[in-house]
């Protein structure tokens, strides 16, 4: 009977044993309590009944029992047929079978044969990789041998001296390209000699006294070739420049020389330095000579000041012509354009210039001179760092060396000319000449000259400011009663100093400098108080201020015309100006409108102090001014127009003036009748007398210019 999983293992144990269900009270119960056993049948057959066959089988009414012998008689049936097939197909069981065992026996060997290919392969992977453990040795040791033989034939290559390198240093001329290519051999062969020397190569020795006696050879066939290049420069009228060129093609040499034998190195340089040393002396010092002829005979001096009169006599032994132009030490006009277009013009040539007759002013010829001497030290400085291989302190030490004596006598002879010149333009220009002769040296890259600039602005300043103090001084001590006859117009002693001032300023705008400004502020003031004194001299206030007007105008307009609008000196004239102009207008309206104007001003007082009733004790004044007024307003408007045109040098200003006294006339006009129409003026009968002030309106209109 089938054991059934969901069944005691007690039972399935007997059942398995061939027992059935009736026989199950036998032998287990011996075992195992009743108990149980019901227990078990009892969940047995429960479980039994729930399968789906015995419910279909239950619900139709079969024997449970009868179904079971049919369901055993079935599986035996179903057994039996299996075992005929079986019986019938045995022999292709036992063929199957013998296949298979054949299939073994030939797997086997193949298992054989591969575990021999595996052993022959662990073999082969064996020698491969010893194989490999060689080839990297042998690479190594090629690798070593590659690189031994690379130093060794780069050693011998550096240490061998070739056959053509000694016939190049022995035959052939240093101008040649090979001599110069064999000496960069030459000279790195002696360095690494002397390299080799020092870790005791013994073979550095085969090849130093050959490498000695070609460097002995070299070096005399450079230092004569040097020193004859240098000769050259000593040829009379021999452009240096040429040759000093052509050496820097040969720079090699110098360096060569400098490496190897210092003491011929120091004997070509020195040698060049004292060549150009004195060529450049020579030079200049003709030069100087030569240009300082041309200077213009009628120079200034000590009694050519602002403030000394045009007409002052020379002493009674005096010889010297008085200045012919004494304005131009005054006066900048074409002469500032030495700081512009004519700043790095050609240098004056002397000989060019005699024949042409030409005469030049000291800044010129200042400027030419040092134009020359920028030029040359600019090119000398530049050899001198790039042959000689020097730079910073040592390049300037070695550029005075060679031109120190030449600055010198420079100095020397500035010293003199400035300590005699009087012009105190020609220094100004100086100065700002030497200014931007600095800048172009530093923009070139050559600071060798900075000590110098700052000598010479040393010697220039002082004497600068010196003059201008002989200026100012000379103004201070002007009277103005022995200047002889003066007139309202501008003075001349007030025009030099217009023009002067404008050019200082003008100059000064560029390198601002705070010293030149207190120069100015006290010529100015003292030029303030000499026009004051001059204009003391008029018995009449109305010819003072025109004096005072015109001079001032003057000033103004010549130094707004060189100078910026918002200058310090333009902006104090123009304060003057306005004042002595304001203080004019009222003064010529006096005469024509005096009454008129006193009245307003007075009334105008009473009533702001609220004294309106005090006013009509003025009714009968009131009367004649008003009268007084339609009789001859038209007639003082021409006669104004007349005198302020005849009055004033500058017709523009005079006609300002006019137009600022008619509108002046106008206001007062206006006022008047306002101050009329307060009681108790205000029922006068004679203000219906009063002229409209658009009559006299259109009037002054007339008097309006075109321009």
């Amino acid at each position: 009977m089938e054991v059934d999983e969901n069944m005691p293992a007690e039972v399935n144990y007997y059942y398995s044993q061939g027992g059935d269900m009736q026989d199950t009270n036998v032998h287990r119960f011996d075992m195992v309590s009743e108990d149980n056993v019901l227990d078990a049948v009892d969940m047995h057959i429960q479980e039994n009944l729930e399968d789906e066959l015995v419910k279909e089988a239950l619900k139709t009414g079969v024997d449970l029992r009868q179904y079971s012998r049919e369901i055993e008689s079935e599986l035996l049936q179903v057994e039996n047929a299996s075992i005929q097939d079986y019986i019938k197909e045995s022999q292709n069981i036992a063929s199957l079978h013998n296949q298979i065992t054949a299939c073994d026996s030939i797997l086997e060997r193949m298992e054989q044969m591969l575990s021999g290919f595996q052993t022959d392969l662990s073999s082969i992977s064996d020698e491969i990789q010893t194989l490999q453990e060689q080839s990297i040795a042998m690479n190594v040791k090629l690798k070593n041998r590659q690189s031994v033989r690379g130093e060794l034939s780069q050693f011998v290559h550096e240490i061998v001296v070739p056959d053509f390198m000694i016939n190049t240093i022995l035959d052939v001329p240093v101008t040649e390209r090979n001599f110069l290519e064999q000496l960069h051999e030459l000279n790195h062969k002696i360095n690494f000699v002397k390299e080799q020397s020092f870790h005791d190569s013994k073979s550095a020795l085969d090849v130093k006294d050959v490498l000695e006696k070609l460097k002995i050879k070299a070096i005399a066939k450079i230092r004569e070739f040097l020193l004859l290049r240098i000769y050259q420069f000593r040829k009379p009228m021999t452009n240096y420049q040429v040759p000093q060129n052509a050496m820097l093609k040969f720079r090699f040499f110098y360096e060569f020389l400098l490496a190897n034998e210092r003491h011929v190195a120091k004997e070509v340089r020195d040698e060049y330095v004292d060549t150009m040393s004195k060529i450049y002396y020579s030079y200049f010092r003709s030069y100087s000579n030569r240009i300082m002829k041309l200077q213009y005979e009628d120079v200034a001096d000590k009694e050519d000041l602002m403030g000394v009169e045009d007409t002052a006599k020379r002493g009674l032994f005096s010889s010297k012509p008085q200045l012919k132009q004494r304005s131009t030490i005054f006066t900048l006009s074409s002469r500032g354009n030495i700081l512009t277009s004519e700043l790095e013009a050609s240098i004056i040539v002397p000989h060019a210039a005699q024949k042409s007759d030409r005469k030049f002013a000291y800044e010129a010829l200042f400027r030419s001179m040092h134009y020359a001497l920028l030029d040359n030290c600019c090119r000398e400085y530049l050899f001198l760092t790039d042959f000689f291989m020097v730079a910073s302190a040592a390049a300037h030490d070695l550029f005075y060396m060679v031109m120190g004596k030449t600055l010198g006598t420079f100095l020397k002879d500035l010293e003199y000319c400035v300590n005699e010149c009087y012009d105190s333009i020609a220094l100004f220009l100086c100065i700002h000449i030497v200014y931007r002769y600095q800048v172009i040296m530093h923009k070139r890259g050559v600071p060798a000259l900075d000590k110098y600039w700052e000598t010479v602005q040393e010697m220039l300043w002082p004497r600068f400011e010196y003059i201008m103090h002989l200026n100012i001084q000379s103004i201070k001590d002007t009277d103005p009663s022995k200047l002889g006859s003066i007139d309202v117009r501008p003075h001349y002693i007030t025009r030099r100093y217009a023009e002067f001032s404008a050019a200082i300023v003008g100059l000064n705008e560029s390198f601002p400098s705070e010293r030149v400004n207190r120069l100015l502020a006290t010529l100015q003031g003292e030029v303030e108080n000499f026009i004051l004194r001059m204009a003391a001299e008029f018995p009449q206030r109305r010819e003072q201020l025109i004096f005072l007007i015109n001079n001032y105008d003057m000033m103004l307009a010549v130094i707004m015309e060189r100078t910026t609008d918002d200058s310090k000196e333009s902006e104090s004239f123009k304060e003057l100006l306005n004042a002595r102009t304001e203080e004019f207008v009222e003064e010529i309206l006096a005469p024509y409108f005096g009454g008129m104007i006193t009245f307003v001003k007075e009334s105008e007082n009473m009533i702001e102090r609220g004294q309106a009733d005090r006013l009509k004790k003025d009714e009968k004044k009131v009367t004649m001014i008003v009268r007084s007024f339609n009789s001859d307003w038209k007639k003082a408007i021409d006669d104004l127009n007349q005198q302020v045109m005849t009055s004033f040098t500058n017709f523009k200003n005079g006609t300002s003036i006019l137009q600022g006294a008619l509108t002046q006339l106008i206001q007062y006009y206006h006022r008047f009748q306002k101050v009329l129409s307060n009681p108790p003026y205000k029922v006068l009968a004679v203000r219906n007398e009063l002229i409209n002030i658009h009559h006299v309106m259109v009037e002054v209109k007339k008097h309006k210019p075109n321009f």
